[in-house]
């Protein structure tokens, strides 16, 4: 009797043992995995608990991330900028230092900009002017992260043009970062703008149909 228990006993962890490779088997050719897998401690290899020690991390990041894209795109929105006037506009042709001095003038340049696929270079020389601006230490320092993420990063789709030595300067100035830590950068970028982008919208039918647009507007009545 007990040597046919211990057979029988044999048989039945045979049985569940096939069951259970079966079952894997099953689960690896469609891809799953356990569900408390995603939900396991980083220090946990085995995927038996459903930690989260990295919640209030991640949460904290996740709402500074999207404190600063909030903020990021209220200075990116081109069209919220003020209406130019005639006077303000005809300036422009001036210099292009009088042109980005202009709110009306940064905001026009802006849309020009967007149709020629290079608005990132205006979204970063904004970014660097509000970052100059900053005092705490750990906002500049919070930024500066961002800054890089979004202009300076070759993974980036809105990584403007920078040559190498700008770029080694800029890995220079990360180890300490400060509120100019892109200074260079944003020069460069200013130039290219001028140099480029600049002669062109002075030039462009969209800068004549601005002109034109205002000149037709009537003129400003007293109250």
């Amino acid at each position: 009797m007990g040597s046919e228990r211990v057979e029988m006993r044999k048989r039945q962890m045979q049985v569940h043992q096939e069951a259970a490779a079966g079952v894997l088997q099953t689960q690896h050719g469609m891809g799953n995995t356990p569900t408390n897998a995603s939900n396991a401690c980083c220090f946990c290899w085995c995927c038996c608990c459903s930690c989260s020690c990295l919640t209030v991390r991640a949460d904290d990041e996740r709402i500074k991330k999207n404190t600063y894209e909030r903020r990021a795109e209220e200075i990116a929105n081109c069209d919220d900028s003020p209406k130019p006037i005639l006077e303000d506009a005809m300036t422009w042709t001036m210099s292009f230092e009088r042109l980005m001095k202009s709110s009306a003038g940064r905001g026009c340049f802006r849309q020009f900009l967007r149709t020629e696929f290079s608005e990132e270079n205006m979204m970063f020389w904004l970014a660097c002017e509000e970052l100059k601006k900053e005092t705490n230490k750990t906002v500049v320092e919070e930024k500066v992260r961002q800054i890089y993420k979004d202009f300076i990063s070759i993974l980036s789709p809105k990584e403007v043009s920078l040559d190498s030595r700008v770029r080694d300067v800029i890995n220079k100035n990360m180890l300490e970062p400060t509120s100019h830590t892109f200074e260079d950068a944003q020069q460069q970028i200013y130039t290219l703008m001028q140099r480029d982008s600049y002669p062109r919208y002075m030039n462009s039918t969209a800068y004549a149909e601005l002109l034109q647009d205002l000149a037709e507007q009537p003129p400003a009545t007293e109250p």
